[in-house]
């Protein structure tokens, strides 16, 4: 097999060490030779100054947690670095060893056997770790106020069901209101405002029967409601700083129906602006994982679900799909209802959610505003056969149907 790197290395890391292994092709022979680091700051330059003496020109290694990171950080400045996915160069059964492991990535690594992963930018990451945490604190919230209604329900205060937003201002005024102690329904019900519900509905909703316990169990949910909102406004105020470099791409991908600030900063956070990374939209969309595997053996196709592929920039675009279907008007909404009545909704709205990424792909390639296709870009695009299909159903209802090119 042809060898593509003549000095290379390959590192196992783990938390505590980094076995590694450098490859050099001497002539007719190969030379191996692995040591072992640990993972503070001047072991791993002790590391980087070792495969430079080596004149190491390419390292590979496994995206092991967040282990991988203070490594990639200190030796990208010696040598070319790509990152595996530890799926994908798995060494043989019962070899399992940090030398082996080491030796067998810096053999795949000569031949040119890894594909790298993406790793955008110090910029990127540190915004993509930003919008993660921002979203991983809004699940949070959703789910102390679930906690909030439990204790409500559990009171036999039904305030969930003539109040959308428990957590809003009439709710919160009401729920200040029980944990200082009040319990008149009809007095309860007179601190909603702009609600629809009547004072007698809203005030048989708050005849229930609290306790001390419920007081306390709603005010320490509250306090952390409360903490976790100071949390992601600051988080925001953050990221507003961290993504002045790429407003310019911010502000295009808004262009597109269904995108709005935060999910254009989260498409900028997973994906970056540099889009030479990726060949073509397809392999963008591949790497996402929003279109469906390959799997076909012996002229039999197996199964074809998504694969798990960015799941963080794919669950965003999924949320964005939604919205851009119930846009009235616009490609994406065409393209769900000609797909949703085939294949279903969920197939349909993935469909939609690659479309709209081949459509960031090409908008931060070539930086310009999206332009849609139109919702009768179907219609227009086959029309011999749509006229088939609605002739055909009208003459499943029994009519006879004479088509004549109008004036």
């Amino acid at each position: 097999m042809e060898v593509i790197h003549t000095r290379c290395a390959g590192l196992d890391v783990h938390k505590n060490s980094v076995v590694a292994c450098v490859r050099v092709v001497e002539g007719s022979s190969v030379r191996h030779e692995v040591r072992t680091f640990g993972t503070t700051t001047r072991a791993l330059y002790e590391l980087a100054d070792w495969l430079s003496s080596e004149r190491v020109t390419h390292a590979a290694m496994e995206s092991t947690g967040v282990y991988w990171k203070p490594v990639w950080h200190i030796l990208e400045e010696c040598c070319e670095l790509v990152l595996a996915n530890a799926q994908h160069i798995r060494n043989v059964p019962g070899r399992k060893t940090d030398v082996n492991d080491a030796t067998w990535i810096s053999d795949l690594l000569a031949h040119g056997l890894i594909q790298g992963s993406f790793v955008p930018e110090r910029g990127v990451q540190e915004l993509r770790e930003l919008t993660r945490t921002r979203k991983q604190f809004v699940r949070e919230r959703s789910r102390y106020v679930q906690r909030i209604q439990k204790v409500l329900e559990d009171a036999n205060i039904k305030l969930a069901s003539v109040i959308s937003n428990v957590v809003g201002k009439s709710g919160r005024a009401i729920l200040t209101a029980v944990m200082a102690g009040e319990t008149d329904p009809r007095k309860l019900a007179r601190l909603a405002q702009g609600v629809k519900a009547s004072e007698d509905r809203l005030a048989e909703a708050l005849r229930g029967h609290v306790t001390e316990h419920h007081r306390f169990m709603l005010k320490l949910y509250l306090e952390q409601l409360d903490a976790l909102d100071e949390a992601i406004a600051a988080i925001e105020r953050h990221a507003e700083v961290a993504m002045r470099p790429f407003r310019e791409a911010a502000e295009l991908l808004v262009t597109m129906p269904g995108v709005s600030a935060t999910v254009a900063t989260a498409v900028v956070a997973e994906l970056g602006f540099d889009m030479t990374r990726f060949p073509t939209r397809s392999h963008l969309i591949s790497w996402a994982g929003l279109c469906p595997r390959s799997n076909e053996s012996a002229g039999k196709r197996r199964s074809s679900r998504l694969r798990e592929g960015a799941p963080w920039l794919k669950t965003t675009l999924v949320q964005a799909a939604w919205a851009a279907a119930r846009t009235n008007g616009s490609y994406e909404r065409a393209l769900f209802l000609r797909l949703k009545s085939r294949r279903g909704p969920k197939k349909a709205i993935v469909a939609v959610a690659a479309s709209m990424l081949g459509a960031a792909y090409h908008i931060l390639r070539n930086r310009t505003p999206y332009r849609s296709l139109g919702p009768n870009h179907f219609d227009q695009h086959d029309r011999a056969t749509l006229q088939r299909r609605l002739v055909h159903r009208l003459e499943a209802l029994g009519y006879r149907v004479d088509l004549s090119q109008a004036a």
